[in-house]
């Protein structure tokens, strides 16, 4: 009986190892399709000084083989969700299609929500490391400068995202190799700051008010990088 169970045992470890490494064959194997894993961190300006860091990532083709010109039926597909044909907006970002057949604006939207939430978040923090490779170097030196005042005067801030509302692209303009995007953002959040003492000295811990930014991305469309930067904020 227990030579019986032994190999009864050995049987079933057998075909567990064949079965695992079954699996590992198939699930290791790569077909050339992956994406890059998503580092939010990773994003890059103009300056060869960063580090190549995504702010809002457009899909680009494997190596270094251009893109082909999408056909006309594909740019009006992509563009109808965000623009209105026959308008200046829609003929810029068809423009910047052109230029970059990889740009499709739901997907930036999607990206500048993400950089829109960690900016906002890193800015209240007074993460500078987060916030330097997501914008240009005169918006950076702007925070940079306000985060500086605060922290001299022992401010802090505290800010919680509740959620965006709504997201479009406003603008949107092609000079030369340069495309920049500008997005409305409806949002609403909590927003407070104390002073050295804890005591409140603007806004309200327990109140969630509508915010409107208008923010301006900006980025070469014959970069090898697909990142965007921040090059301009104003509230609406």
């Amino acid at each position: 009986m227990s030579e019986f169970f032994d190999i009864y045992n050995l049987m079933i470890l057998a075909l567990a190892v064949a079965i695992f490494l079954r699996l590992r064959s198939v699930l290791g194997r790569r077909t050339g399709n992956e994406r890059p894993p998503y580092d939010p961190y990773a994003a890059r300006s103009g300056n060869e000084s960063r580090g190549n860091d995504n702010v809002v990532s457009l899909p680009r083709q494997p190596g270094n083989a251009p893109a082909s010109a999408p056909e006309p039926s594909v740019v009006e597909e992509r563009l109808k969700p965000v623009a209105a044909k026959d308008t200046p907006l829609y003929d810029a970002l068809r423009d910047i299609v052109v230029a970059d057949p990889t740009f499709d604006p739901k997907q930036f939207l999607n990206g500048a929500q993400m950089a829109y939430e960690m900016i906002v978040t890193a800015f209240a923090g007074g993460d500078r490391d987060t916030l330097r490779p997501l914008l240009s170097d005169e918006v950076m030196e702007g925070f940079a400068a306000a985060i500086a005042d605060r922290e001299a005067n022992g401010q802090s801030m505290s800010t919680t995202l509740i959620g965006i509302d709504k997201m479009a692209i406003t603008d949107a303009s092609l000079k030369g190799k340069i495309a920049r995007v500008t997005t409305r953002i409806d949002s609403q959040m909590i927003s407070a700051t104390y002073d050295r003492d804890g005591n409140l000295i603007e806004g309200d811990p327990n109140k969630v008010a509508d915010v409107v930014d208008v923010w301006t991305f900006e980025r070469r469309v014959d970069a090898d990088h697909p990142n965007w930067l921040l090059v301009a904020t104003e509230s609406a």
